[in-house]
């Protein structure tokens, strides 16, 4: 079955470039902000994000990686924890399909009392099992429960987004 691409990977970047410029916008009177990329492909987007971010911005961009068992999602791993508290965080997936992922990465990011905490996905969709709001979109799907959304990665960049 050939894939059915919604994002290209060109597509894809300039959506990184234009959220990474509402995150500037959002945040700029602050100097660090800590990007919380959730494994495996929501790292690869929170990397592609952070040079775009060090391009057009003077803050300190720092990356965190997010291990979640999504088979024991409480059982959720986040490299040098202790910096994150009283930071802003902006907790990074590639796809938001139930909202699952996000809230239970969330859980040890809360314990731990950041300032601020926003969400990030390149693609979201429409409808979500878990009550979660991402601050930044770079596209947003209606779809069904039948639907899958995988976004395919290579060599940590980004080739497209596709239906499944």
């Amino acid at each position: 079955m050939d894939k059915e691409y919604i994002l290209s990977a060109h597509l894809a970047e300039m959506k990184l470039t234009r959220m990474a410029f509402e995150i500037i916008e959002n945040n700029r009177e602050e100097k660090v902000i800590f990007l919380a990329g959730i494994m495996t492909n929501g790292l690869v987007v929170a990397k592609q994000l952070k040079k775009t971010l060090e391009l057009h911005s003077h803050m300190e961009i720092n990356l965190i990686e997010v291990k979640l068992n999504k088979k024991e999602p409480l059982q959720c791993e986040i490299n040098d924890l202790d910096r994150l508290k009283d930071q802003i965080v902006i907790l990074v997936d590639d796809v938001i399909n139930s909202g699952k992922t996000l809230l239970y990465a969330m859980i040890p990011i809360l314990q731990i009392l950041p300032r601020k905490i926003e969400t990030l996905t390149l693609v979201e969709r429409s409808y979500k099992t878990f009550p979660v709001h991402a601050d930044y979109v770079g596209i947003s799907l209606a779809s069904t429960l039948q639907d899958h959304i995988h976004v395919e990665v290579s060599d940590e960049k980004i080739i497209g987004a596709f239906l499944d």
